[in-house]
């Protein structure tokens, strides 16, 4: 990451449909793919499921990376394929500031 990607982080917060383990099936590849591309230009600080548990599926997701704008970020999120394809019910972008480590 740049200095201003690292300065400019945002969190996706996103929270699943119910039920919707066999989408997130289906969707997984493209979601991922956009994620391998945010890591490979700096950008991708973290990302990963909350699980419910290991049978049920998961309760949504946590994406942290760096964009030039709140508005990029939303815009993103917005295009995520888990987001377009119903798998997230919502997804809440916020300002993040790293601390640790």
């Amino acid at each position: 990451m740049t200095k201003s990607q690292l300065t400019n982080l945002f969190a996706i917060i996103s929270d699943d449909n119910p039920d919707s383990l066999a989408l997130r099936a289906i969707h997984r590849p493209a979601h991922l793919a956009r994620l391998e591309a945010l890591q490979q230009e700096g950008r991708l600080l973290l990302a990963g499921p909350f699980p419910k548990n290991a049978e049920d599926g998961f309760l949504g997701s946590l994406i942290v990376a760096g964009f030039d704008s709140l508005e990029q970020a939303r815009l993103w999120a917005e295009q995520d394929p888990f987001f377009l394809f119903g798998i997230y019910a919502r997804s809440d972008v916020r300002p993040f500031r790293r601390t640790l480590p």
